[in-house]
């Protein structure tokens, strides 16, 4: 794996937190900020209602201060990145919070954060000795890869899991609870959650020197802290979710580890009424993609409900980072069982989970138990009854050298799919390698369920055309469709009546057709730094004959110094549009898509 990605966009690194913090004020307006010690709070409160205060060193955002909002945090004192603040800017914070009920206190199991609010708390015991009970602590260590030998002395590591305590005591607080109400439910669910990370690499701080990877391109790391510390273990090769998941799901619910049993899950042999249910929380540790935690969501569910695990509620997003780490976190907050009666109960907690707040960094939920996506089995069966039958089948001239050379032209793409990524990552957005590959791979799948044959060339053509539309999808994908799809339309617009071989001549006057459908439908004509310059050049040299055989080898040819010539071109349609000129004729990066379009007649060709 390369270099830990180690640039930022900052005016200093010195000046980064208190910067950010000024910008969530600006975005806020219900937010003040003592800037001195770095203390966020809300401006208008309610002396009635019990405060909270929470914090710890910045780099965890949208933790602490994106929760100060009315139904979640009252304040949050920051420190710099990474480092707990001092007990003198957590007294501040509690001076600021002054109301007539008292103000729980909420931190991550970190020996400065604690130290440093704990000392802060005594300090303003010790000063205000008549309000010594007003002030409650609360320390969330939620992270299952610390094992219990190893946190013998210190606990397990706060993970995200503090931000569900943030949010359930927050909102109790919010209804008028009591200190000791508040309190109370907060070290309950504290108790009750558990957190696994895992990450693909470690982070980088900045104003720090720029470190090298920590991990191979093959590897992956699960139990990492959010502070760079290592994890427990690492895998490699890089698995699936599917692999992934059930394993880190294993960390969480284990009643058998006696390292880390931590939660009291009853497991796959509870009878129904006492089945385990739980709030899922899925969270960001900076780097990854909404599309991967999307995934990631779905595995995970999937893999509870396979445990036998009923899932109340699913939460996903950014909620606590490791600056710009590209990794996850899972968080399990197990549920009261029925019959618990020395708990909330469990309608209690999920009320309090869904109530609504204005904090900037709590995010959506559906209030409501996961659901199922809708299979349009029947939509797909109706479409596909509307393709149109061909009555009389058009045949290669050789079939089964027809399906070789199509098994050739798919594999070309897929071997040529790291070129064409490294060139449309300069040239262009960087997924043109993976579309064609995309579509190649579902192509050969069409070879081998007999739907691309030899035998049938027009419904080869049609199959190829709806497999660029549906696995390739973008600019590309619609491109190949509108030109197989007018491929189709040729062979059976120009077959003579006296014959259904599919001859050389024929191709010829197809392509050309194709052509002419696909130029209705785009302004790019050659030379325009696009696909259409070398299919331009291949078909305009097929059928230059003058009533003779095409010469199929020389249109290759010339399709290929074409692709190659638009490395000199200036772009003036597709993705290269949109590139600085001067970075492309400096690199003398061919079109990725003009690449390809050689890679698959070169390859059909040979």
């Amino acid at each position: 794996m390369s270099a830990v990605q180690s640039k930022h966009f900052l005016n200093t690194p010195e000046s980064l937190v208190i910067d950010s913090l000024e910008g969530l004020c600006a975005l806020n307006p219900q937010l003040s900020l003592d800037a001195a010690n770095k203390v966020v709070y809300l401006a208008n409160r309610d002396p009635n209602k019990v405060a909270l205060i929470c914090g710890g060193g910045s780099g965890h955002e949208p933790a602490h201060a994106g929760y100060v909002g009315e139904g979640i945090l009252t304040a949050a004192v920051c420190g710099s990145v990474f480092a707990s603040p001092n007990a003198s800017q957590v007294r501040r914070g509690i001076d600021l919070v002054e109301n007539n009920k008292g103000v729980v206190i909420i931190v991550k199991n970190y020996t400065g954060d604690v130290l440093n609010f704990g000392l802060a708390k005594e300090q303003y015991a010790a000063l205000h000795a008549e309000k010594s009970d007003r002030a409650k602590f609360v320390i969330v260590g939620d992270d299952v890869a610390v094992g219990k030998t190893q946190g013998k002395i210190v606990g397990r590591r706060g993970l995200a899991g503090t931000v569900l305590v943030y949010k359930i005591a927050g909102a109790l607080a919010n209804r008028g609870a009591s200190l000791e109400e508040v309190h109370s439910v907060a070290q309950w669910v504290a108790s009750r959650v558990g957190t696994i990370g895992v990450g693909l690499e470690h982070c980088h701080v900045p104003g720090t020197a720029s470190g090298d990877s920590h991990l191979s391109s093959s590897e992956i790391e699960i139990g990492m802290g959010i502070h760079n510390e290592p994890g427990n273990r690492r895998l490699s090769p890089v698995p699936s979710l599917k692999e992934l998941i059930p394993q880190l799901l294993e960390h969480l619910l284990s009643t058998s580890d006696p390292e880390r049993s931590f939660l009291p899950f009853k497991g796959k042999n509870a009878s129904e009424e006492e089945k385990d249910r739980v709030v899922l929380l899925v969270n960001n540790l900076g780097g990854t993609s909404e599309l991967e935690l999307g995934a990631i969501v779905k595995e995970a569910t999937k893999g509870l409900e396979s445990e036998g695990v009923i899932v109340e509620r699913v939460i996903a997003g950014t909620f606590m980072t490791s600056l710009n780490m590209p990794g996850f976190s899972l968080t399990l907050l197990l549920l009261p069982s029925s019959n618990d009666t020395s708990s909330p109960t469990s309608s209690q907690i999920l009320s309090l989970l869904d109530e609504p707040s204005n904090a900037p960094g709590w995010k959506w939920t559906s209030h409501a138990k996961p659901g199922v996506p809708i299979q349009s089995v029947a939509i797909a069966k109706e479409d596909e009854g509307n393709v149109k039958k061909v009555e009389e089948k058009l045949v290669a001239e050789d079939p089964a050298a027809f399906i070789d050379a199509v098994k050739r032209a798919c594999k070309a793409l897929v071997d040529e799919e790291p070129e064409i990524t490294r060139m449309d990552n300069i040239a262009g957005d960087g997924d043109c390698g993976l579309t064609l590959k995309a579509g190649a791979i579902a192509v050969l799948k069409e070879v081998e369920s007999g739907r691309i044959s030899g035998d049938d060339v027009v419904g080869s053509a049609i199959s190829v055309s709806r497999v660029a539309e549906e696995q390739m999808g973008g600019t590309s994908g619609a491109l190949y469709s509108i030109f197989f799809s007018g491929l189709a339309q040729g062979l059976q617009l120009n077959k003579p009546s006296n014959s259904n071989i599919v001859t050389p001549l024929l191709w010829s006057k197809s392509i050309q057709s194709a052509l002419t459908k696909l130029y209705t439908y785009t302004r790019a004509r050659p030379p325009s730094r696009t696909l259409v310059d070398p299919l331009d050049a291949f078909v305009t040299s097929s059928s230059s004959s003058q009533g003779g055989e095409p010469d199929f080898e020389a249109a290759i040819k010339a399709a290929s110094e074409a692709a190659l010539n638009t490395r000199d071109l200036e772009a003036k349609a597709g993705r290269s549009a949109y590139v600085e000129g001067d970075r492309l004729r400096n690199e003398r990066i061919p079109d990725p898509g003009a690449w390809g379009v050689k890679t698959i007649l070169q390859a059909f060709g040979a």
